[in-house]
């Protein structure tokens, strides 16, 4: 059952209702707990009341892992190599100590994840100042555990003591592990890496398309996770565990995998079966191991290879075996495959786990395997469907405990495992039994954006504290940082929605009217500060400002809402620009603003007026193309007054995409600008790149596949694909249409690309210290021959899809399908594109205009060739509904409909 929660935000003034329009509710839909389906409890706390701290933004170059010590400095391990400390009472940010790592390979195309991975203080830090540190020396093949002495805010490079280091292979893609934890018995818990290729081998006939790395053919070894994971003898994909001494020495603990002194086995081994272990954790009170396996990447089951990836989130209350490469999710069975032929084994068992790979130096026959606590795929998960879908980076965080005068939050938590996942930014809190059983998740921190969250821990304050790797990979990202959540249990921060202005730009004088959505939860009256730039400042007491700019200049403009107790929020920050007004674009047509028709010519003329200068034809570019279909259901036909491809930016900023690309920086994936470029002269562009990005990607600019995103919307994707089209400089190469003329389309259709899409873009010189600002303005223009596959809106015709060749089944009795916003202007007659109908039966066919009882324009048989329509001459845009009726009482063949099409004189 779903319990509905809805926050009204109230306090709006009713000049800013005047000026944007009514600001709607915000509601807060709690999601279904998990497998048990738990109510959830009316007690839960406000996810308002947590809010994000800022303590450092902007200044990490790939931050990994992080440490927070007893006086609540933080030490910050870098990939690259860097230890950072950042002192809590100064605010600032230094380097303690730069390694030199292994984090680049020489062959091209292929990303080393190696480098300083892990960090953690010594649990008698406060005496000892021991700092734990896993990384990869850059002359040595080994990643390495070693212990350092944080002395002054400096570690001396010759205080190391090398605790435990073992063979890695390098030049090669991926998976390092990398985490260290303390439990609260001091034993110390790192995790490894199976340090295996999951991507397929170059010039191979049989590969490994995305499941378990099993290849052991000879020279090799890099497909094969057998060799580590899966082999006892072999430290890699792993979690260990060992008690250090005080010489920097080690132990092994009792309760660990295997014996002490077995020479197929490995003492040091707790947890074995692992892929990537990226980020764990140790409950402080039950000693329970908890971390997030990264899953590979294969997006469907395949009877011959075996199951789909999943992500795990697992939990160790002993030392086991966790199944990888032979086992994945719920213990769901790869089959061996053999790579020199493409014949499938049997499934591997497991009650009887067995490795007999070559490259298995270890025990051949394997513990059992264990199931995962928590599985998902790519796709929404039957099991768990509170962690959506998309793309996976699993990772495990904290268990919450309550101590005496230490619990920032509440009590409700208490007990509550953290999880959360790197790519898709939500965070989870799970409950459990007192024995550790899974009972339910929920949303935790909801309201707060992260920014790839690579790493959580609890402080000594018991506060939890986040590292942001930043959404981009192997870079410098402006969004990395450290992050401290409060909680607010008495006054509550003002709630801010973003920054809105009714003209962005102008001439001088510049007049600027702004509003912002704000709201008090405590329902407290508000104060707001604008930040207007370059040192201005003006203070309202209403949610609104008029003020006027007398100097030309781009001024950053945002708003700081106040309560009386002085807790305060701040909007996103939005330029203005005084001294140049935007340009205004206006694609005029002589004709029919819905259609185009075969064979006449589309008369158009584009207008272009630039306040305060001469408009300079050569910043005019205008350009007309055939795209695909567009959304008849979504009223995208005719005059569009602001690029589609702008709608398409913004769909792309609330999506994952930016994780792993960026505009034109290079990334894990390739950079929009280069996608653009490669798919300019693609003669189904759009629907491909949307293809590839809801059915997912493998293999197309190397090694590194794109999650599928089953869940987007369709038109959602098809707006991202055209706004990534439209950054390649290739798109303005060809040379611009005149500002006036005609475009002839040819004399039949292309049902493949039916849309004529007309662009036409001026950009200005620019006013002194104000950039130049462009405008676009695009028109679309349907083909007169509308193919059942774009009919979407329908009422009792049934759809058939026969390997992409679209009909519709006409209704039993009456029914319609719907066009929406035409522009009827010179339609003189209507026909139905018939696939096949028996001579005995027709339906009667009646256009009507608004809804399906409204006024009629044309009425008819279905056998007719033509449908008259009456004139329509009001110059609007009209919902089209064509209703079909039947006419003979026993229909046993319905006919099917294949497109409608409208005539023109």
């Amino acid at each position: 059952m779903k319990t509905l929660f809805t926050l009204t935000l109230s306090g709006i003034t009713c000049l800013l209702v005047f000026l944007f329009g009514p600001v709607d509710s915000t509601k807060k839909n709690l999601e279904n707990p998990g497998i048990a389906q738990h109510q959830l409890n009316i007690d839960t706390p406000d996810q308002r009341r947590f809010v994000k701290v800022d303590l450092v933004k902007g200044k990490f170059t790939e931050p990994t892992e992080m440490a927070v010590l007893p006086n609540l400095d933080i030490l910050v391990a870098q990939r690259r190599g860097e230890i950072m400390l950042y002192k809590q009472q100064r605010k600032i940010l230094k380097e303690v100590l730069k390694l030199d790592v292994y984090f680049k390979t020489s062959v091209p195309n292929v990303n080393a994840e190696e480098g300083l991975l892990g960090i953690a203080p010594d649990p008698n830090f406060a005496t000892n100042q021991y700092i734990y540190v896993f990384y990869s020396p850059a002359k040595a093949a080994v990643n390495r555990l070693s212990r350092f002495k944080l002395v002054n805010d400096r570690i001396n490079p010759a205080s190391e003591k090398k605790v435990l280091e073992f063979y890695s292979q390098r030049e090669i893609c991926c998976h390092t592990g990398g985490s260290i934890a303390f439990g609260p018995d001091g034993l110390l818990y790192v995790s490894t890496g199976d340090n295996s290729t999951p991507f397929d081998v170059p010039k191979q006939q049989y590969v490994n398309k995305g499941y378990a790395p099993l290849d052991n053919r000879p020279g090799l070894h890099q497909y094969d996770a057998r060799r580590s994971a899966g082999n006892t003898n072999d430290l890699r994909g792993k979690i260990l565990r060992i008690k250090v001494l005080a010489d920097g020495t080690y132990t092994i603990p009792d309760g660990n995998l295997f014996p002490k002194n077995d020479t197929k086995s490995k003492p040091e081994i707790y947890v074995m079966g692992n892929r990537n272990p990226y980020r764990i954790s140790v409950d402080q009170k039950t000693g329970f191991l908890y971390w997030g396996e990264v899953g590979p990447d294969a997006s469907a089951d395949n009877e011959l290879r075996g199951p789909r990836g999943y992500d795990e989130i697992n939990q160790a209350r002993k030392a086991g075996n966790f199944g990888w490469p032979l086992f994945i999710g719920n213990n769901y069975p790869y089959r061996a495959y053999d790579f020199t032929n493409g014949r499938s084994g049997a499934a591997f068992d497991p009650l009887a786990p067995l490795n007999n790979s070559p490259n298995n130096t270890g025990l051949s026959q394997l513990p059992k395997p264990q199931p995962a606590y928590i599985w998902y795929a790519y796709n929404l998960s039957a099991e768990f469907p509170q962690v959506g879908a998309g793309g996976r980076t699993a990772m495990a965080g904290p268990v919450y405990h309550t101590k005496p005068g230490v619990n920032p939050y509440p009590a409700y938590y208490n007990g509550k495992l953290i999880i959360y996942d790197w790519v898709r930014g939500w965070v989870k809190a799970v409950s459990m039994s007192p024995e550790g059983n899974y009972l339910s998740m929920e949303p935790f921190l909801s309201n707060i954006p992260l920014a790839a969250p690579i790493d959580m821990e609890l402080g000594p304050d018991g506060k939890l504290y986040i590292l942001e790797y930043g959404k981009g990979w192997f870079t410098k990202n402006p969004d990395a940082g450290i992050a401290r959540i409060d909680y607010l249990k008495g006054n509550r921060p003002p709630v801010i929605k973003d920054l809105e202005v009714k003209k962005t730009s102008g001439l001088l004088p510049y007049q600027l009217i702004a509003g912002i959505a704000a709201a008090d939860p405590d329902g407290d009256p508000l104060s707001y500060i604008w930040h207007l730039g370059k040192g201005i400042e003006k203070r309202t007491n209403k949610p609104v400002l008029e003020y006027t700019f007398t100097k030309a200049g781009e001024y950053p403009l945002s708003v700081t809402a106040i309560d009386p107790s002085g807790a305060s929020s701040k909007s996103n920050v939005l330029t203005v620009f005084a001294g140049n007004e935007q340009p205004e674009v206006k694609i005029e047509l002589s004709g029919n603003r819905s259609f185009y028709f075969p064979s006449k010519p589309v008369m158009y003329k584009v207008l272009v007026s630039d306040k305060g200068a001469t408009v300079n034809k050569n910043g005019v570019y205008i350009s007309n193309t055939y795209t695909e279909g567009l959304d008849l259901a979504g009223a995208q036909l005719g005059h569009q007054q602001a690029a589609q491809t702008l709608t398409g930016k913004s769909v792309m900023l609330k999506s994952d995409c930016s994780t792993c690309h960026k505009i034109a920086a290079p990334s894990i994936g390739p950079s929009f600008t280069k996608i653009s470029t490669k798919y300019q002269q693609h003669s189904k562009s759009v629907p491909y790149i949307t293809g590839k990005v809801i059915k997912g990607s493998s293999g197309v600019w190397g090694e590194v596949p794109m999650p599928a995103h089953g869940t987007m919307k369709e038109t959602e994707v098809r707006q991202i694909a055209e706004w990534i089209l439209s950054l390649s400089a290739k798109a303005s190469q060809v040379s611009s249409l005149p500002m006036q003329g005609k475009i002839v389309p040819g004399a039949k259709v292309n049902l493949n690309k039916p849309v004529m899409t007309l662009k036409a873009t001026y950009t200005d010189m620019g006013m002194a210290g104000v950039r130049p600002l462009s405008t676009t303005s695009v028109v679309n223009l349907m083909s007169n021959v509308i193919d059942a596959k774009d009919i979407k809106d329908i009422s009792q015709l049934s759809r058939r899809d026969l390997s992409g060749d679209v009909e519709l089944l006409f209704p039993k009795n009456a029914g319609w399908i719907k066009l929406n916003q035409i522009d009827l202007r010179e339609l003189t007659s209507f026909s139905a594109v018939i696939k096949s109908m028996q001579k005995d039966i027709d339906y009667e066919v009646e256009i009507r205009l608004n809804n399906e009882n409204g006024p009629s324009i044309g009425k008819g048989l279905l056998s007719a060739k033509n449908i008259p329509l009456e004139a329509v001459a009001d110059g609007k845009f009209h919902d089209v509904f064509i209703t079909f009726k039947g006419m003979t009482k026993d229909i046993k063949e319905r006919p099917l409909l294949g497109g409608v099409v409208f005539h023109a004189n």
